[in-house]
């Protein structure tokens, strides 16, 4: 017999009963395992919220949950309200059954819906060659003997399924293009029903068009990295190379740009996520500086998280050094908070190195921010052209 720890208080767990909750909140997400950096632990992918939930174990502020027989994640505490204690099932009515799946689109999107008999945990993956979406559903055995595919579709080539395990159910989605523009994943509100929601490559790739978020890092009370010298810090020079950024893109003719934030000013990374949500983001760049404990480390990065997005990263990592900065590398499964959403593609740069003299000479230099958002808007322009290829 083991003991969770609800909170404050601490229940029994025997092999004859479990305990389960239910997701809450918007950004809900579980981890592969409980070990953390300073980005925290290693993120499998957001869930939706009332989502069911077998708590097998607690640790710290985190339970263990049981994904199916052969998978298990961590999930933070206050992201479950807890349901109770059950009595054991049997095996064989332990795994709960897909339905069917129907394929089309409307407007803006194209859908992919699974019918199933209980909201459960899922997790998203980006493939590539031929580029498709696969989605795992967890503790589901197929029941599923139609695929209704409809004609409005425009993105979506092909939709079929597979059980990979006992209690996994794989849905693969291919993409009639090479570059991935972003995926969503949802239960309705009033039933069991996961969509998936396929984000289209644009009928026409004209940065114009295209809604451009800038998040410049930091703000507030999250100075981030002091320069050498520490009255320089990071959250001021990012919002000045943003701002370049922003008047680059209104000068190519770009109307829809968002700007995180435009003032000094503290802000959460939830806070952020929800407003690139509401401003139906199509491509993020966030701006950051370096740091590090030698002064002889330089350089320019670019960082993502999945590998549907990286040529977008690739593609300004190679316009930044055309500045005569040296590589530091395009840096990939970067668990950053703002690089999470499935979305829309999005890149992170490190401009250069704050503690390298050499580096820091440049960061003080107006010129230097506006030549660093000329060379991302040059990035962005040569993924779009590598999009028509």
């Amino acid at each position: 017999m083991i003991f969770l720890c609800l909170m404050a208080s601490c229940f029994a767990y025997s092999q004859d009963s479990v305990w389960f909750g239910r997701t809450t909140g918007r950004l809900s997400h579980i981890e592969y395992g409980i070990g953390e950096d300073r980005l925290g632990g290693a993120k499998i992918g957001f869930l939706d919220s009332n989502i069911l939930v077998k708590i097998v174990d607690s640790f710290r502020t985190e339970y263990k949950i049981q994904l199916s027989k052969y998978h298990s994640a961590y999930i933070a505490k206050s992201s479950v309200a807890i349901l109770g204690r059950q009595a054991r099932a049997p095996m064989i009515h332990n795994t709960h059954l897909s339905g069917s799946m129907k394929v089309f689109g409307d407007s803006a999107f194209d859908y992919v819906e699974i019918h199933l008999d209980e909201r459960l945990p899922y997790r998203g993956m980006q493939m590539l060659d031929p580029s498709r979406v696969a989605i795992d559903i967890f503790g589901v055995t197929s029941n599923t003997n139609w695929i209704t595919q409809l004609q409005t579709v425009k993105e979506i080539r092909n939709t079929w399924y597979e059980q990979t395990e006992d209690d996994v159910f794989r849905v693969y989605i291919q993409l009639r293009h090479t570059q991935h523009w972003g995926y969503s994943l949802s239960y309705d509100s009033a039933g069991n029903k996961l969509t998936v929601r396929i984000k289209r490559q644009p009928a026409v790739l004209d940065i114009r068009r295209l809604r451009i978020a800038i998040d410049a890092g930091h703000g507030g009370t999250n100075i981030g990295s002091p320069g050498i010298d520490t009255a320089i810090l990071e959250k001021n020079y990012t919002l000045l190379i943003a701002k370049e950024l922003q008047k680059t893109l209104k000068r190519a003719g770009v109307k829809q740009i968002f700007m995180t934030r435009n003032k000094d000013t503290t802000l959460g990374m939830p806070e952020r996520l929800e407003m690139l949500k509401e401003f139906g983001t199509d491509l993020l760049i966030s701006i950051h500086l370096n740091s590090a404990g030698s002064d002889t480390i330089r350089g320019v990065s670019t960082y993502y998280r999945y590998i549907g997005f990286r040529p977008l990263s690739v593609a300004i990592l190679h316009q930044m050094l055309t500045l005569g900065l040296k590589e530091y590398g395009n840096v990939g499964n970067f668990n950053f908070s703002l690089s999470g959403p499935t979305d829309y593609p999005n890149a992170l740069v490190e401009v250069a190195f704050l503690s390298n003299p050499g580096d820091y000479k440049k960061i003080l230099q107006p010129k230097f921010h506006r030549a660093v958002a000329q060379k991302i808007y040059l990035g962005i322009m040569d993924w779009l052209k590598q999009c028509k290829q």
